[in-house]
């Protein structure tokens, strides 16, 4: 099993705009793929922004290439992302689960 984490932060009047812009985009898009086991989406407020990170787990690497694309380190962005976010991670991060 593969875990995968990307993290970026909006402001923080914007937090709640984004986690709902999330769970129609980037949520919606990892539960709907094939292989994918589940989608935690945490949020912080950190002095004047809110931190969000994206945690999901998947069967295998190919699941998250069904996801990403064969360049699956590289983050998946979605239209509105530029208007919201104001720090962003340009790739995730993958851990095999033990």
């Amino acid at each position: 099993m593969i875990a995968r984490i990307w993290r970026g932060a909006v402001r923080k009047a914007d937090g709640d705009a984004y986690a709902e812009y999330m769970r129609g985009t980037g949520v919606a898009g990892y539960a709907e793929t094939p292989g994918n086991r589940g989608v935690w989406m945490l949020r912080r407020n950190l002095d004047d922004r809110t931190e969000f990170l994206m945690f999901t787990l998947w069967d295998s690497l190919d699941s998250v290439k069904a996801f990403a694309g064969e360049d699956y380190d590289r983050a998946v962005f979605y239209p509105e992302d530029d208007r919201f976010l104001v720090e962003r991670d340009l790739t995730a991060a993958h851990y095999e689960v033990d």
